[in-house]
Protein backbone atom coordinates (compact mmCIF):
# COMPACT_ATOMS: atom_id res chain seq x y z
CA UNK A 1 0.00 0.00 0.00
CA UNK A 2 1.31 3.47 -0.90
CA UNK A 3 3.11 5.02 2.10
CA UNK A 4 1.56 8.47 1.49
CA UNK A 5 -1.86 7.05 2.40
CA UNK A 6 -0.52 6.30 5.88
CA UNK A 7 1.26 9.66 6.15
CA UNK A 8 -1.86 11.64 5.25
CA UNK A 9 -4.30 9.42 7.15
CA UNK A 10 -2.42 9.77 10.44
CA UNK A 11 -3.35 13.48 10.53
CA UNK A 12 -6.97 12.52 11.25
CA UNK A 13 -7.53 13.02 15.01
CA UNK A 14 -11.00 11.38 14.84
CA UNK A 15 -12.71 14.48 16.25
CA UNK A 16 -15.93 13.78 14.35
CA UNK A 17 -16.45 17.24 12.82
CA UNK A 18 -16.69 15.51 9.45
CA UNK A 19 -19.64 13.31 10.41
CA UNK A 20 -22.48 15.78 9.96
CA UNK A 21 -20.86 17.15 6.79
CA UNK A 22 -20.85 13.71 5.14
CA UNK A 23 -23.95 12.99 3.01
CA UNK A 24 -23.60 9.20 3.21
CA UNK A 25 -23.18 9.19 7.00
CA UNK A 26 -26.25 11.42 7.36
CA UNK A 27 -28.32 8.86 5.49
CA UNK A 28 -26.90 5.64 6.93
CA UNK A 29 -25.63 6.56 10.40
CA UNK A 30 -22.90 3.97 9.75
CA UNK A 31 -19.45 4.96 11.02
CA UNK A 32 -17.83 3.00 8.18
CA UNK A 33 -19.69 5.28 5.74
CA UNK A 34 -18.21 8.44 7.27
CA UNK A 35 -14.89 10.13 6.39
CA UNK A 36 -13.47 9.27 9.82
CA UNK A 37 -14.53 5.64 9.43
CA UNK A 38 -13.22 5.36 5.88
CA UNK A 39 -9.87 6.87 6.87
CA UNK A 40 -9.65 4.29 9.67
CA UNK A 41 -10.38 1.51 7.16
CA UNK A 42 -7.85 2.81 4.61
CA UNK A 43 -5.18 3.27 7.25
CA UNK A 44 -5.84 -0.22 8.66
CA UNK A 45 -5.36 -1.71 5.18
CA UNK A 46 -2.21 0.37 4.61
CA UNK A 47 -0.77 -0.89 7.91
CA UNK A 48 -1.73 -4.51 7.12
CA UNK A 49 -4.12 -4.69 10.07
CA UNK A 50 -7.03 -5.79 7.87
CA UNK A 51 -7.16 -7.13 4.29
CA UNK A 52 -8.38 -5.13 1.32
CA UNK A 53 -11.53 -7.18 0.85
CA UNK A 54 -15.00 -6.66 -0.62
CA UNK A 55 -16.37 -5.24 2.64
CA UNK A 56 -13.73 -2.49 2.72
CA UNK A 57 -14.29 -1.75 -0.96
CA UNK A 58 -18.05 -1.46 -0.39
CA UNK A 59 -17.56 1.46 2.03
CA UNK A 60 -14.90 3.14 -0.11
CA UNK A 61 -17.04 2.85 -3.25
CA UNK A 62 -19.99 4.36 -1.35
CA UNK A 63 -18.00 7.59 -0.81
CA UNK A 64 -19.09 10.41 -3.11
CA UNK A 65 -15.69 12.11 -3.04
CA UNK A 66 -17.60 15.37 -2.45
CA UNK A 67 -14.92 16.77 -0.11
CA UNK A 68 -17.45 18.32 2.29
CA UNK A 69 -15.40 16.68 5.05
CA UNK A 70 -12.38 18.75 4.03
CA UNK A 71 -14.35 21.95 4.52
CA UNK A 72 -15.43 20.76 7.99
CA UNK A 73 -12.06 19.33 9.10
CA UNK A 74 -10.15 21.47 11.65
CA UNK A 75 -6.95 19.46 11.09
CA UNK A 76 -6.66 20.02 7.35
CA UNK A 77 -6.79 16.31 6.48
CA UNK A 78 -6.36 15.84 2.71
CA UNK A 79 -9.19 13.34 2.46
CA UNK A 80 -9.61 13.51 -1.33
CA UNK A 81 -5.93 12.74 -1.89
CA UNK A 82 -6.08 9.76 0.50
CA UNK A 83 -9.21 8.46 -1.22
CA UNK A 84 -7.81 8.86 -4.74
CA UNK A 85 -4.59 7.02 -3.89
CA UNK A 86 -6.48 4.24 -2.11
CA UNK A 87 -8.91 3.83 -5.01
CA UNK A 88 -5.94 3.61 -7.35
CA UNK A 89 -4.53 0.82 -5.17
CA UNK A 90 -7.86 -1.04 -5.49
CA UNK A 91 -7.79 -0.79 -9.29
CA UNK A 92 -4.10 -1.61 -9.63
CA UNK A 93 -4.49 -4.72 -7.47
CA UNK A 94 -7.34 -5.89 -9.69
CA UNK A 95 -9.60 -6.44 -6.68
CA UNK A 96 -12.85 -6.17 -8.66
CA UNK A 97 -14.49 -8.91 -10.74
CA UNK A 98 -13.15 -8.80 -14.29
CA UNK A 99 -16.40 -7.66 -15.94
CA UNK A 100 -16.92 -4.86 -13.44
CA UNK A 101 -13.33 -3.70 -13.86
CA UNK A 102 -13.79 -3.65 -17.64
CA UNK A 103 -17.14 -1.82 -17.41
CA UNK A 104 -15.82 0.93 -15.12
CA UNK A 105 -12.83 1.64 -17.32
CA UNK A 106 -14.98 1.65 -20.46
CA UNK A 107 -17.42 4.05 -18.84
CA UNK A 108 -14.65 6.52 -18.02
CA UNK A 109 -13.12 6.23 -21.46
CA UNK A 110 -16.55 6.76 -23.07
CA UNK A 111 -17.41 9.85 -21.01
CA UNK A 112 -14.06 11.45 -21.82
CA UNK A 113 -14.25 10.83 -25.58
CA UNK A 114 -16.93 13.26 -26.90
CA UNK A 115 -17.58 11.43 -30.18
CA UNK A 116 -17.83 8.04 -28.50
CA UNK A 117 -19.97 9.51 -25.71
CA UNK A 118 -22.36 11.07 -28.21
CA UNK A 119 -22.68 7.78 -30.14
CA UNK A 120 -23.18 5.80 -26.91
CA UNK A 121 -25.98 8.13 -25.76
CA UNK A 122 -27.77 7.62 -29.06
CA UNK A 123 -27.46 3.85 -28.66
CA UNK A 124 -28.63 4.00 -25.03
CA UNK A 125 -31.76 5.89 -26.09
CA UNK A 126 -32.60 2.93 -28.31
CA UNK A 127 -31.48 0.07 -26.02
CA UNK A 128 -32.32 1.46 -22.57
CA UNK A 129 -35.65 0.96 -20.85
CA UNK A 130 -37.93 3.80 -19.78
CA UNK A 131 -40.76 4.43 -17.37
CA UNK A 132 -42.46 7.81 -17.72
CA UNK A 133 -39.78 10.43 -17.10
CA UNK A 134 -37.16 7.83 -16.16
CA UNK A 135 -34.74 6.29 -18.63
CA UNK A 136 -32.68 3.29 -17.53
CA UNK A 137 -29.29 1.98 -18.48
CA UNK A 138 -29.59 -1.38 -20.30
CA UNK A 139 -29.82 -4.04 -17.59
CA UNK A 140 -26.80 -6.04 -18.81
CA UNK A 141 -24.61 -2.90 -18.68
CA UNK A 142 -25.95 -1.88 -15.27
CA UNK A 143 -25.20 -5.31 -13.81
CA UNK A 144 -21.66 -5.25 -15.19
CA UNK A 145 -21.04 -1.77 -13.79
CA UNK A 146 -22.54 -2.17 -10.31
CA UNK A 147 -21.90 -5.86 -9.82
CA UNK A 148 -25.55 -6.31 -8.88
CA UNK A 149 -28.77 -7.06 -10.71
CA UNK A 150 -30.96 -5.61 -7.95
CA UNK A 151 -31.00 -1.84 -8.51
CA UNK A 152 -31.88 -0.32 -11.91
CA UNK A 153 -29.55 2.48 -12.97
CA UNK A 154 -31.44 5.67 -13.81
CA UNK A 155 -29.67 7.68 -16.48
CA UNK A 156 -29.32 11.44 -15.92
CA UNK A 157 -31.39 13.70 -18.16
CA UNK A 158 -29.79 14.30 -21.55
CA UNK A 159 -31.02 16.11 -24.67
CA UNK A 160 -33.12 14.07 -27.10
CA UNK A 161 -30.70 14.98 -29.87
CA UNK A 162 -27.03 14.84 -28.93
CA UNK A 163 -24.01 15.96 -30.93
CA UNK A 164 -20.46 17.16 -30.35
CA UNK A 165 -20.21 20.94 -30.17
CA UNK A 166 -17.25 22.88 -31.53
CA UNK A 167 -16.20 26.42 -30.61
CA UNK A 168 -14.16 28.82 -32.78
CA UNK A 169 -10.50 28.71 -31.79
CA UNK A 170 -10.19 32.51 -31.59
CA UNK A 171 -12.99 34.70 -30.20
CA UNK A 172 -12.10 38.43 -30.14
CA UNK A 173 -12.89 40.68 -27.19
CA UNK A 174 -15.83 43.09 -27.40
CA UNK A 175 -14.84 46.68 -26.66
CA UNK A 176 -11.56 47.42 -24.90
CA UNK A 177 -9.44 44.30 -24.60
CA UNK A 178 -8.66 43.57 -20.95
CA UNK A 179 -7.17 40.06 -21.11
CA UNK A 180 -6.42 37.00 -23.22
CA UNK A 181 -7.77 33.79 -21.78
CA UNK A 182 -7.90 30.18 -22.91
CA UNK A 183 -10.87 27.97 -22.15
CA UNK A 184 -11.47 24.25 -21.64
CA UNK A 185 -14.29 23.02 -23.90
CA UNK A 186 -14.37 19.77 -21.93
CA UNK A 187 -15.70 16.29 -22.68
CA UNK A 188 -19.21 15.97 -21.24
CA UNK A 189 -19.67 19.74 -21.66
CA UNK A 190 -19.10 19.50 -25.42
CA UNK A 191 -21.81 16.84 -25.77
CA UNK A 192 -24.49 17.81 -23.23
CA UNK A 193 -23.89 21.51 -22.62
CA UNK A 194 -22.44 23.09 -25.74
CA UNK A 195 -24.89 25.99 -25.24
CA UNK A 196 -23.21 26.66 -21.87
CA UNK A 197 -19.79 26.68 -23.53
CA UNK A 198 -21.05 29.20 -26.09
CA UNK A 199 -22.53 31.35 -23.33
CA UNK A 200 -19.21 31.24 -21.46
CA UNK A 201 -17.34 32.53 -24.52
CA UNK A 202 -19.89 35.33 -25.11
CA UNK A 203 -19.76 36.50 -21.48
CA UNK A 204 -15.96 36.58 -21.52
CA UNK A 205 -16.05 38.56 -24.77
CA UNK A 206 -18.53 41.01 -23.23
CA UNK A 207 -16.05 41.48 -20.40
CA UNK A 208 -13.20 42.42 -22.72
CA UNK A 209 -11.52 39.03 -23.04
CA UNK A 210 -10.10 37.49 -26.16
CA UNK A 211 -11.01 33.81 -25.76
CA UNK A 212 -8.82 31.06 -27.18
CA UNK A 213 -10.23 27.52 -27.42
CA UNK A 214 -7.38 25.27 -28.68
CA UNK A 215 -8.81 22.27 -30.55
CA UNK A 216 -5.91 20.11 -29.38
CA UNK A 217 -6.82 20.59 -25.71
CA UNK A 218 -8.70 17.43 -24.72
CA UNK A 219 -9.63 15.62 -21.49
CA UNK A 220 -8.19 17.01 -18.23
CA UNK A 221 -8.27 13.63 -16.42
CA UNK A 222 -10.66 14.66 -13.62
CA UNK A 223 -12.92 11.60 -13.80
CA UNK A 224 -9.88 9.31 -13.81
CA UNK A 225 -8.39 11.09 -10.76
CA UNK A 226 -11.61 10.74 -8.77
CA UNK A 227 -12.12 7.06 -9.58
CA UNK A 228 -8.74 5.47 -8.98
CA UNK A 229 -6.90 5.79 -12.27
CA UNK A 230 -4.18 8.23 -11.29
CA UNK A 231 -1.66 7.13 -13.92
CA UNK A 232 -4.25 7.56 -16.69
CA UNK A 233 -5.01 11.02 -15.27
CA UNK A 234 -1.33 11.97 -15.23
CA UNK A 235 -0.96 11.01 -18.89
CA UNK A 236 -4.00 13.11 -19.81
CA UNK A 237 -2.59 16.00 -17.80
CA UNK A 238 0.72 15.80 -19.68
CA UNK A 239 -1.11 15.72 -23.02
CA UNK A 240 -3.18 18.77 -22.07
CA UNK A 241 -0.10 20.68 -20.90
CA UNK A 242 1.66 19.87 -24.20
CA UNK A 243 -1.36 21.13 -26.15
CA UNK A 244 -1.30 24.43 -24.25
CA UNK A 245 2.48 24.91 -24.13
CA UNK A 246 2.57 27.58 -26.85
CA UNK A 247 -0.68 29.33 -25.86
CA UNK A 248 -0.09 32.78 -24.36
CA UNK A 249 -2.81 33.46 -21.80
CA UNK A 250 -3.53 35.43 -18.66
CA UNK A 251 -5.85 32.74 -17.29
CA UNK A 252 -7.27 29.33 -18.14
CA UNK A 253 -11.05 29.36 -17.72
CA UNK A 254 -13.19 26.38 -16.71
CA UNK A 255 -16.99 26.17 -16.38
CA UNK A 256 -17.09 22.61 -14.99
CA UNK A 257 -16.42 22.37 -11.24
CA UNK A 258 -14.97 18.85 -11.28
CA UNK A 259 -12.54 19.69 -14.08
CA UNK A 260 -11.52 22.97 -12.45
CA UNK A 261 -10.74 21.26 -9.15
CA UNK A 262 -8.44 18.74 -10.82
CA UNK A 263 -6.74 21.32 -13.06
CA UNK A 264 -5.90 23.45 -10.03
CA UNK A 265 -4.21 20.41 -8.49
CA UNK A 266 -2.01 19.54 -11.48
CA UNK A 267 1.01 20.65 -9.44
CA UNK A 268 0.30 17.86 -6.94
CA UNK A 269 -0.73 15.34 -9.60
CA UNK A 270 2.58 15.71 -11.46
CA UNK A 271 4.79 16.63 -8.49
CA UNK A 272 7.02 13.56 -9.00
CA UNK A 273 7.43 14.11 -12.75
CA UNK A 274 10.70 15.96 -13.28
CA UNK A 275 9.77 16.95 -16.85
CA UNK A 276 6.32 18.33 -16.05
CA UNK A 277 6.23 19.31 -12.36
CA UNK A 278 7.18 22.96 -12.80
CA UNK A 279 5.03 23.42 -15.91
CA UNK A 280 2.11 21.87 -14.04
CA UNK A 281 2.52 24.27 -11.10
CA UNK A 282 2.72 27.32 -13.38
CA UNK A 283 -0.33 26.21 -15.32
CA UNK A 284 -2.38 25.36 -12.22
CA UNK A 285 -1.79 28.88 -10.89
CA UNK A 286 -3.60 30.26 -13.96
CA UNK A 287 -6.70 28.05 -13.70
CA UNK A 288 -9.89 29.91 -12.75
CA UNK A 289 -13.56 28.98 -12.52
CA UNK A 290 -15.55 31.29 -14.79
CA UNK A 291 -17.34 32.96 -11.84
CA UNK A 292 -14.10 33.36 -9.91
CA UNK A 293 -12.34 34.97 -12.88
CA UNK A 294 -15.13 37.43 -13.67
CA UNK A 295 -15.12 38.65 -10.07
CA UNK A 296 -11.33 39.02 -10.12
CA UNK A 297 -11.40 40.85 -13.46
CA UNK A 298 -14.25 43.13 -12.43
CA UNK A 299 -17.57 42.09 -13.91
CA UNK A 300 -19.20 44.49 -16.35
CA UNK A 301 -22.79 44.53 -15.01
CA UNK A 302 -25.42 43.49 -17.58
CA UNK A 303 -28.04 46.05 -18.58
CA UNK A 304 -30.77 43.55 -19.45
CA UNK A 305 -33.01 42.28 -16.65
CA UNK A 306 -34.31 38.79 -15.85
CA UNK A 307 -37.38 38.69 -13.62
CA UNK A 308 -36.64 35.27 -12.14
CA UNK A 309 -36.50 33.67 -8.72
CA UNK A 310 -33.30 31.60 -8.69
CA UNK A 311 -31.83 29.18 -6.13
CA UNK A 312 -28.16 28.24 -6.29
CA UNK A 313 -26.80 24.72 -5.66
CA UNK A 314 -23.10 24.54 -4.77
CA UNK A 315 -21.37 21.93 -6.92
CA UNK A 316 -19.15 19.94 -4.54
CA UNK A 317 -15.88 20.44 -6.40
CA UNK A 318 -16.52 24.17 -6.58
CA UNK A 319 -17.56 24.74 -2.95
CA UNK A 320 -15.39 22.12 -1.25
CA UNK A 321 -12.70 21.35 -3.82
CA UNK A 322 -12.00 24.94 -4.89
CA UNK A 323 -13.53 26.79 -1.89
CA UNK A 324 -15.57 29.00 -4.23
CA UNK A 325 -19.02 29.91 -2.92
CA UNK A 326 -19.41 33.70 -3.11
CA UNK A 327 -18.39 34.46 -6.76
CA UNK A 328 -21.24 32.57 -8.50
CA UNK A 329 -23.77 34.15 -6.14
CA UNK A 330 -22.35 37.64 -6.74
CA UNK A 331 -22.46 36.97 -10.47
CA UNK A 332 -26.15 36.08 -10.25
CA UNK A 333 -26.90 39.05 -7.99
CA UNK A 334 -25.42 41.38 -10.62
CA UNK A 335 -28.36 40.61 -12.92
CA UNK A 336 -31.12 43.23 -12.65
CA UNK A 337 -34.49 41.78 -11.65
CA UNK A 338 -33.10 38.41 -10.54
CA UNK A 339 -34.06 37.31 -7.02
CA UNK A 340 -31.57 34.90 -5.47
CA UNK A 341 -33.14 32.74 -2.76
CA UNK A 342 -31.51 30.37 -0.28
CA UNK A 343 -31.50 26.63 -0.91
CA UNK A 344 -31.31 24.51 2.29
CA UNK A 345 -28.23 22.24 2.29
CA UNK A 346 -27.05 24.03 -0.85
CA UNK A 347 -23.51 22.67 -0.41
CA UNK A 348 -24.60 19.05 0.14
CA UNK A 349 -23.98 16.65 -2.76
CA UNK A 350 -26.91 15.96 -5.09
CA UNK A 351 -25.72 12.38 -5.68
CA UNK A 352 -24.29 12.84 -9.17
CA UNK A 353 -20.60 12.89 -8.17
CA UNK A 354 -19.01 12.03 -11.52
CA UNK A 355 -19.99 8.42 -12.25
CA UNK A 356 -21.39 7.78 -8.76
CA UNK A 357 -25.02 7.92 -9.90
CA UNK A 358 -24.24 5.06 -12.29
CA UNK A 359 -22.10 2.91 -9.96
CA UNK A 360 -24.03 3.52 -6.70
CA UNK A 361 -27.60 4.04 -7.96
CA UNK A 362 -29.46 3.45 -4.68
CA UNK A 363 -27.53 5.99 -2.59
CA UNK A 364 -27.39 8.45 -5.50
CA UNK A 365 -31.17 8.32 -5.82
CA UNK A 366 -31.70 8.99 -2.11
CA UNK A 367 -29.42 12.02 -2.25
CA UNK A 368 -31.09 13.27 -5.41
CA UNK A 369 -34.56 13.06 -3.87
CA UNK A 370 -33.41 14.86 -0.72
CA UNK A 371 -32.01 17.64 -2.92
CA UNK A 372 -35.24 17.86 -4.94
CA UNK A 373 -37.31 18.10 -1.74
CA UNK A 374 -35.33 21.16 -0.68
CA UNK A 375 -35.46 22.69 -4.17
CA UNK A 376 -39.24 22.44 -4.28
CA UNK A 377 -39.45 24.32 -0.97
CA UNK A 378 -37.69 27.40 -2.40
CA UNK A 379 -40.39 28.45 -4.85
CA UNK A 380 -37.61 29.10 -7.38
CA UNK A 381 -38.25 28.99 -11.12
CA UNK A 382 -34.61 28.16 -11.86
CA UNK A 383 -31.90 26.16 -10.11
CA UNK A 384 -28.41 27.37 -11.02
CA UNK A 385 -25.32 25.20 -10.60
CA UNK A 386 -21.85 25.06 -12.12
CA UNK A 387 -21.14 21.43 -12.96
CA UNK A 388 -22.48 19.18 -15.76
CA UNK A 389 -23.15 16.20 -13.50
CA UNK A 390 -25.24 18.31 -11.12
CA UNK A 391 -27.11 19.93 -14.02
CA UNK A 392 -28.11 16.57 -15.52
CA UNK A 393 -28.89 14.74 -12.26
CA UNK A 394 -30.95 17.53 -10.68
CA UNK A 395 -32.78 18.01 -13.99
CA UNK A 396 -33.63 14.29 -14.00
CA UNK A 397 -34.95 14.46 -10.45
CA UNK A 398 -37.16 17.45 -11.23
CA UNK A 399 -38.53 15.75 -14.37
CA UNK A 400 -39.53 12.71 -12.35
CA UNK A 401 -41.47 14.93 -9.94
CA UNK A 402 -43.25 16.63 -12.85
CA UNK A 403 -41.74 19.99 -11.86
CA UNK A 404 -41.49 22.91 -14.29
CA UNK A 405 -38.36 24.23 -12.55
CA UNK A 406 -35.46 24.51 -15.00
CA UNK A 407 -31.79 23.87 -14.27
CA UNK A 408 -29.22 26.29 -15.72
CA UNK A 409 -25.53 27.05 -15.41
CA UNK A 410 -25.13 30.53 -13.80
CA UNK A 411 -23.16 31.73 -16.82
CA UNK A 412 -26.18 31.06 -19.06
CA UNK A 413 -28.30 33.42 -16.98
CA UNK A 414 -25.64 36.13 -17.12
CA UNK A 415 -25.31 35.65 -20.88
CA UNK A 416 -29.09 35.95 -21.23
CA UNK A 417 -29.02 39.24 -19.32
CA UNK A 418 -26.28 40.63 -21.58
CA UNK A 419 -28.22 39.62 -24.67
CA UNK A 420 -31.47 41.05 -23.31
Amino acid sequence: MHSSVEEKAVKCIRCGFCLDACPTFRLTGNEADSPRGRIYLMRSVAENVIPLDQDVMKHIDACLGCRACETACPSGVQYASILEEFRTEIEERGQRPGLQRFARRQLLNTLTNPRLFSATLKAAQVLGGSNGHQRYMPSFAAEMLTGSASAPVTLPAVPEKVSVGTLPEINPAIGEKRATVAMLAGCVMRVLYHDTNEATVRVLQQNGCEVLVPRSAGCCGALHVHNGYLEDARQRARTLLDALESVEMDAFIVNSAGCGSTLKEYGDLLADDSLYAERARRFAAKVRDISEYLMELGLRPPKGSLNLRVAYHDACHLAHGQKITAPPRKMLQSIPGLELVDLPESDTCCGSAGIYNLTQPTMAKKLQQRKIDFILETGAAVIATGNPGCLAWIHQGLKERGSAITVRHPIELLDEAYRA
